[in-house]
C-alpha cells in the first residue's frame, strides 16, 4: 500500500468517528434518545443500518473465502437471508413493536418474568461477545494483509475506535455511521468488479476458466439440506436478534417495521451476486490458495488490480461495513445491561444521565472483551469454522423461543427456558463429543431441537387448558413526555442533515480521488453519483 492510501483511509475513518461524536450531545438529553433514538427513527435509515449489520458479519472473509473456493454456494447460502427477511416481514416484524419494548430484553422481563430475562441477558451477552469477535477479526485479517501492521494490533486499533463513538452517541451514532459506510462499501465494491474482470480477461474468459461446478448454487458440504436448514436459522436470528429487534421497534408504527424488514429483503437479493463477484473472479486470476488463505482473498484481489489510492478506499469500505456489525452489537448489549440489569437490579432510582453514562461504560467494557476474543479466532480453526460454530449452537435455542411467545398465550419461563437449554446443550455436546457432524445435522438440530421442545409444551399446556396470567400478555405501555417528543424530531432532523451532509463529502472525495489516481475513472463517475444523491436528502431534511 502506498501512502496516499494510508492517508485515504485516515480521512475516511476520522469522518466516521467525527460523526459519531456529533451525536454525543444528541444522543445524552435522555435514555430514550440513547437506547432507541426517540422511539421514530426514518424506516429506510433503521433497514439500511440493519442490511449493512447483517451483511458485514463476514461478508468479505467468510462468505468471501466460501465464494473464492466453491462460487455461486456463497450466493446460495445468502438467498437464505432473502427468504428469511421475507419471512419476519410478513409475520414477526410488527409483532415485536406491537410489544411496546423498547428491548427484546424489556419484552422477555414483562412476559417471562425478571429471572427470564436474568437467564437470557446473561446467553445473549455471551452470543453478543462471539459474534462481535467473529466480526472484528475479519476486519483485523483485511487491514493486516494490506498492511505492515500485525493482526492483534489491526484489531487492537479498529475495535478502539468502534467502541469511541458507539459509546459516544448511542443509537443515532449507531444508525447515521451505517449509512455512512453502507455508501462507502458499494462504492468501493462498483469500482473493484470492473478492474477485476479486465484482470481475468472479461466475463466470457472467467466463465470458462472457472472450476467445474462453480456456479451451482449448492455442493457437497452446502447441500440443499443445508440450505433448508440455514433458512430456518436466519428466520429466528434475523427475527430474534436483539440487535435486530432493535430496528423494528425504534420505528413510529407497526407498519414501518414491516418496511425494515421488507427494505432488507429486497437489499439482499440484489447485492450479494454484485458483492461475491471479486472473489470468484480471483479464483481465476489465481486459483493457488489453500488453507486459510482464501480468507484474504479480497484483498489480495484489491492490491493487485487498483491503482494507489483506491486500495485505501475499498479497505475503508470493507472496513467501514464489518465495523457497522460490531457497533450494533455493542450498542444493544450496553443498552440491555444498562436498561434492563443496571436501572432494575441495582440502581433502580437511576436517574436519565446516571442511565446513559452506565451504557457507555458497559460498551466500553464488552468493547474490550470482544476485542480479546478476535485475537483468539486462529486457534478454533478459522473465522467460517467460528461463525457456523456458532450459528449452529446458539442461534435457534437463543432466539426461537422468544419468537414464539409472541404468538403464543400458552409458553411461561418453564417451557422457554428448557427449549433453550435442550438445543445449546445437546448442539455444545454434539459439537464437542460427536465428532465432524455434516453441516445440514448440525444446523438442523441447533433450529430443530428447541422448536421441538416448544411444541410439545404447546401441545402440553393445550391439553391442560392453561395460560399465562392475563396482564403478562397485555403489551408495554409507552409513555414519552412532550419534551421526549421534541428531542426525537429534533434528533430525527438532526440526523437526516448529518447523513446528507456525509453522503455529499464521501462522494466529492471519492470522485477528488478518482481525479487523481491512476484509472480513476470508475470511481470519479461514482462519486458524482453519490454526491448528486445527497441533493434530495438536504430537502428531506428540512421537512
Amino acid at each position: 500500500m502506498s501512502q496516499l492510501d494510508f492517508i485515504v483511509m485516515g480521512v475516511f475513518a476520522l469522518l466516521v468517528l467525527g460523526i459519531g461524536m456529533m451525536f454525543t450531545r444528541v444522543g445524552s438529553r435522555n435514555s430514550s434518545a440513547f437506547f432507541e433514538a426517540g422511539g421514530a427513527t426514518p424506516w429506510w435509515i433503521n433497514s439500511i443500518s440493519l442490511f449493512i449489520s447483517y451483511f458485514s458479519a463476514g461478508t468479505f472473509v467468510v462468505w468471501g473465502s466460501i465464494a473464492y473456493k466453491s462460487g455461486f454456494v456463497a450466493n446460495g447460502i445468502q438467498l437464505t437471508m432473502v427468504f428469511g427477511g421475507m419471512l419476519v416481514a410478513l409475520f414477526i416484524a410488527a409483532r415485536w413493536k406491537r410489544t411496546g419494548a423498547v428491548t427484546a430484553a424489556e419484552y422477555i422481563g414483562k412476559r417471562l418474568g425478571k429471572n427470564t430475562q436474568k437467564f437470557y441477558t446473561f446467553l445473549i451477552m455471551l452470543h453478543g461477545l462471539f459474534t462481535t469477535a467473529s466480526v472484528l477479526y475479519p476486519v483485523g485479517k483485511m487491514v493486516s494483509v494490506a498492511t505492515p501492521l500485525s493482526l492483534n494490533t489491526c484489531i487492537l486499533i479498529i475495535g478502539g475506535i468502534i467502541v469511541l463513538y458507539t459509546s459516544a452517541g448511542g443509537l443515532w451514532a449507531v444508525l447515521v455511521t451505517d449509512v455512512v459506510q453502507f455508501v462507502i462499501l458499494t462504492a468501493a465494491v462498483m469500482i473493484v468488479i470492473p478492474m477485476a474482470l479486465r484482470e481475468a480477461g472479461g466475463m466470457h474468459s472467467f466463465v470458462n476458466k472457472a472450476p467445474d461446478g462453480f456456479f451451482n448454487f449448492f455442493n457437497a458440504e452446502y447441500s440443499f439440506g443445508f440450505f433448508l436448514a440455514f433458512l430456518a436459522y436466519q428466520t429466528v436470528y434475523i427475527g430474534g436478534n436483539w440487535a435486530y429487534v432493535q430496528r423494528y421497534t425504534s420505528v413510529s408504527n407497526e407498519r414501518n417495521s414491516k418496511k425494515v424488514a421488507w427494505l432488507f429483503t429486497l437489499l439482499y437479493f440484489v447485492s450479494p451476486f454484485i458483492w461475491m463477484l471479486p472473489p470468484m473472479l480471483y479464483r481465476v486470476i489465481n486459483p493457488t490458495l489453500s488453507g486459510l488463505q482464501p480468507e484474504g482473498a479480497y484483498m489480495m484481489l484489491c492490491q493487485q488490480v487498483l491503482p494507489a489510492g483506491l486500495i485505501g478506499l475499498v479497505l475503508s469500505g470493507m472496513i467501514s461495513a464489518s465495523a457497522s456489525k460490531a457497533n450494533t452489537t455493542i450498542n444493544i448489549m450496553a443498552v440491555v445491561f444498562a436498561h434492563d440489569v443496571y436501572k432494575k437490579a441495582i440502581n433502580r432510582n437511576a436517574s436519565e444521565q446516571s442511565l446513559v453514562q452506565a451504557a457507555r461504560f458497559f460498551t466500553v467494557l464488552f468493547g474490550a472483551i470482544t476485542i480479546g476474543i478476535a485475537m483468539m479466532v486462529p486457534m478454533i480453526g478459522g473465522i467460517v469454522e467460528m461463525v457456523l460454530a456458532t450459528a449452529s449452537i446458539a442461534g435457534g435455542a437463543l432466539f426461537a423461543p422468544i419468537i414464539w411467545t409472541l404468538y403464543s398465550k400458552r409458553q411461561t419461563a418453564t417451557s422457554v427456558i428448557s427449549a433453550s437449554l435442550c438445543g445449546l446443550v445437546i448442539s455444545l455436546g454434539l459439537k464437542l463429543f460427536g465428532g465432524r457432524m455434516d453441516r445440514v445435522w448440525e444446523t438442523a438440530l441447533g433450529v430443530g431441537i428447541p422448536i421441538i421442545v416448544l411444541l410439545l409444551w404447546e401441545i402440553y399446556y393445550s391439553l391442560t387448558n392453561k395460560e399465562a396470567a392475563p396482564h403478562l400478555l397485555q403489551p408495554i405501555t409507552v409513555t414519552n413526555t412532550e419534551n421526549e417528543n421534541k428531542d426525537a424530531k429534533a434528533q430525527n432532523q438532526f440526523g437526516m442533515k448529518v447523513i446528507a451532509s456525509a453522503i455529499a463529502v464521501v462522494g466529492a472525495g471519492i470522485a477528488i480521488l478518482g481525479l487523481v489516481a491512476t484509472g480513476g475513472t470508475v470511481a470519479l463517475c461514482t462519486g458524482l453519483i453519490i454526491t448528486v444523491c445527497a441533493i434530495p436528502l438536504f430537502r428531506v431534511a428540512k421537512n
